[in-house]
């Protein structure tokens, strides 16, 4: 098991396209529910105990190998919007070229072949850590940090916000997204049937405002 692999996975210059997503925090800016530090604590809080949590349950279920194609159904279902399944698939295409291009193998060929449009970015996450020689709760710490990670970084873009306050988040959120890493690999082992399915309806109404803007500066 090669420990550095969670550090490609998670650096921000992995060339996945996380970097062009602000994880739903460029529409609450503009809605005035994210001004300062404080209330970006708060949203990525929010965050990670609700999406993040049902992303690194599936991260953590396909590093140990569950099923895809059932996978790909169970995301589906724990994601209402449109516009996030085709935002989810988008980045799923993206991880997995350059998880191909880093840790090439059978795994991987086959789940490009099996999702020829892209299936959910946390499944092609969990895939690409088992080729890299990691686990599953690997995945789920990988996948509980970019849930908070791209809307701390983005918001310091939108608000012209003190990087050092963004990363001071990051911090003091670290025990609360081990203790997520751990519910989301316990679920995973437990089966697809226990996998966490938390939900955050205002992301989801958010996102589909936010894909109706004729500008913005993010994808999503």
């Amino acid at each position: 098991m090669s420990r550095a692999a969670v550090l490609v996975l998670c650096d921000g210059r992995f060339p996945a396209g996380g970097h062009a997503h602000s994880g739903g925090v460029e529409a609450a800016v503009k809605a005035g529910r994210v001004r300062n530090a404080d209330d970006l604590a708060r949203f990525c809080r929010g965050r990670l105990h609700t999406t993040g949590l049902t992303s690194a349950g599936l991260a953590a279920a396909a590093a140990l190998g569950h099923d895809p194609v059932s996978l790909d159904a169970v995301a589906d279902a724990r994601t209402p919007s449109p516009a996030l399944r085709a935002t989810a698939r988008k980045l799923g295409r993206q991880l997995l070229r350059a998880a191909r291009a880093a840790w090439p193998g059978a795994e991987l060929d086959a789940l490009a072949a099996a999702f020829p449009r892209g299936t959910h970015q946390p499944i092609v996450l969990g895939t690409t850590a088992r080729a890299a020689g990691l686990g599953p709760v690997d995945a789920a710490h990988c996948a509980a940090y970019e849930a908070v990670g791209g809307p701390a970084t983005a918001a310091v873009r939108l608000l012209s916000l003190d990087p050092f306050e963004a990363t001071a988040v990051l911090a003091r959120l670290a025990p609360e997204m081990d203790a997520v890493a751990a519910r989301a690999d316990e679920a995973a082992r437990e089966g697809v049937e226990s996998l966490p399915a938390a939900s955050a309806p205002l992301l989801d109404i958010s996102a589909e405002q936010h894909a109706a803007w004729p500008v913005r500066l993010f994808a999503s």
